[in-house]
């Protein structure tokens, strides 16, 4: 599924005018029977101080070069927050076309910053959702992302195709909305990713919760946040995470994991820990030989 920016661009605008009342922008309702949920393309285009038919221009697609204040001005009328507004802009303007690298590489140096983080899971995400490395802990809680075909190692993959994830998260139905919303986010980022429209395309067919909650267009990229976990082994672990951004490659992200001092998490974690360090791990990047191995 090729990100089509003109029907992402008109599907992107009318679910945001069906989440806005009339009362709620200081329109008055005269009670008429409303044909579709929402503002009408009038009322937005009067709200954000534009003819009715630029627009109409704008959410049917019909060009990509729309001015600042135009966008602005529809953003403001439609309540945009700034993921949001950042996300019209990236639809409503020309793409270069240029499509990204094949393949992420992971530099050494963080790679072993990812090992050294014995104390805490941590694991770097690439474009599409894509596992780059991992540390044992990271392993422990979530799954042995090395003993995965490397097309696996994914984290909406896993979500939604792995049925041991369903179990493994408190709140599943959080936890897959989350990922969605980020999923295309990051396909608007990378309109051109070839893996990122082959994952989409599978996970449309394979998945129903992921095909509905993909018809809402929620937008939420990656900062920080917490999730429970129910581990097999260890029981609940509340775990709160932090986003670090690579300035020289903001399609990577390194995502480390954090307990309350004192709480049960705390010990559960620790106990995790101790667990993984008894158990055998496929290491991060793993060498062909030790993909066939764990394969076999």
């Amino acid at each position: 599924m090729t990100l089509d920016r003109r029907a992402e661009l008109g599907e992107f605008l009318r679910s945001r005018r069906a989440r806005l009342r009339p009362e709620e922008v200081g329109l008055i309702d005269h009670g008429a029977r409303r044909r579709v949920p929402g503002l009408r393309r009038e009322e937005l285009a009067l709200l954000a101080g534009v003819s009715v038919d630029h627009y109409v221009r704008l959410e049917q697609g019909r060009t990509l070069h729309f001015s600042e204040s135009v966008l602005d001005a529809v953003a403001r009328a439609l309540r945009l927050n700034p993921i949001e507004r950042d996300h019209l802009y990236r639809l409503a303007r020309p793409w270069s076309g240029e499509e990204p690298a094949s393949a992420q590489q992971v530099r050494p140096g963080l790679k072993r910053l990812v090992d050294a983080a014995t104390d805490v899971p941590a694991y770097v995400v690439g474009r599409g959702t894509n596992i780059l490395a991992w540390n044992r802990l990271a392993a422990a809680l979530t799954t042995d992302f090395g003993a995965l075909p490397p097309a696996e190692r994914n984290k909406a993959r896993l979500v939604f195709l792995d049925e041991g994830m369903r179990e493994l998260y408190e709140d599943w139905p959080a936890k897959a909305a989350d990922v969605v919303a980020y999923l295309r986010l990051d396909a608007a980022r990378n309109p051109g990713d070839p893996g990122i429209a082959t994952l989409i395309d599978d996970l449309h067919r394979a998945s129903p919760e992921f095909r509905a909650l993909w018809e809402q267009h929620e937008l939420k990229d990656k900062t920080h946040g917490r999730y429970v976990y129910l581990h097999p082994v260890v029981g609940r672990i509340d775990l709160g995470f932090e986003t670090l951004r690579l300035p020289d490659a903001p399609d990577q992200a390194l995502i480390a994991y954090t307990v309350e001092p004192g709480s049960p998490s705390e010990t559960a974690l620790r106990l995790l820990a101790d667990w993984a360090a008894d158990v055998a791990f496929v290491p991060s990047c793993p060498t062909v030989a030790q993909r066939r191995d764990a394969q076999s």
